[in-house]
């Protein structure tokens, strides 16, 4: 099959396109193992920079993992069975209630961070410690839980399996364990996915909520752009790259070998 001249000049578009958005990334993570950006790989390939950031920042990597696990713990312990009372009881409150955990999408992260200043900054233990993140990523991060495994369970018909369970005998807990959660699996592994990748580099709240010894990556890797040497920062970056890509790969990887179920077929 012949490809007409539309084909090539959207290839060719998109291959810009990606240039565009990759090129940078990938000079920046060169940047950190050359002896010396300015004279480029001719200047020698090292891994000093790399353990440099570790020495500097090896706190904010670990504090991001931290907050990041937290962050899906409660976003799974709470957003699962919450998209699961809006599906099993649809009305105009569980709409409100949809609307309402949607707003800190909608609104910036620096306000989000400031509201929470004013109301719970007095508590100075709460405000000095990285469970103040914390709570920012949560109510930043719930609503792409919910709404994951909302769709799943809306596709699925999730209600007509739930009370083919209780006419079993089923009680509740067991429905919703034995039924409701591994039906919804893909819905959980895409938002714990969107989870923890905007926890993980979260920036603008993040930037508002933390103190001193409560830097996370994404704003330790700022402070190396602003007062170190671009290749620690760039080293930085690519610290960073290494730590996600991995994860990303592992939970797409999980998530196309989860078994899927199929909305029921309608008979003619």
């Amino acid at each position: 099959m012949r490809r007409g001249l539309s084909f090539w000049l959207q290839l060719a578009f998109t291959v810009l396109v990606a240039a565009f958005l990759v090129v940078p990334v990938v000079l920046s993570m060169l940047a950190g193992v050359t002896q010396n950006y300015m004279r480029g790989l001719s200047s020698g390939v090292t891994l000093k920079w790399v353990g440099e950031v570790l020495a500097l920042y090896q706190g904010t990597i670990g504090l991001s993992l931290l907050v990041a696990a937290a962050t899906l713990l409660a976003t799974l312990l709470v957003g699962v069975p919450a998209a699961w009372v809006m599906v099993r009881h649809p009305s105009r409150w569980t709409r409100a209630f949809e609307e309402i955990i949607t707003l800190p999408v909608a609104v910036p992260g620096l306000a989000i961070a400031l509201a929470l200043i004013l109301v719970y900054g007095g508590v100075r233990e709460f405000r000095a410690s990285w469970l103040f993140i914390l709570v920012g990523h949560v109510l930043y991060t719930l609503p792409f839980m919910v709404r994951a495994v909302m769709a799943v369970l809306q596709s699925i018909d999730a209600r007509t399996m739930e009370e083919g369970a209780a006419s079993l005998g089923a009680s509740a807990w067991q429905r919703f364990i034995t039924v409701i959660v591994p039906n919804a699996r893909p819905g959980i592994l895409a938002g714990a996915l969107m989870v923890v990748t905007l926890s993980l580099g979260e920036f603008n709240l993040t930037w508002m909520l933390h103190t001193p010894l409560t830097k996370t990556l994404p704003v330790g890797l700022a402070d190396s752009y602003a007062s170190m040497r671009l290749e620690i920062a760039s080293a930085y970056t690519l610290i960073f790259f290494v730590m996600i890509i991995p994860l990303l790969v592992a939970i797409q990887i999980v998530g196309a070998g989860a078994p899927r179920s199929k909305a029921p077929r309608k008979s003619s």
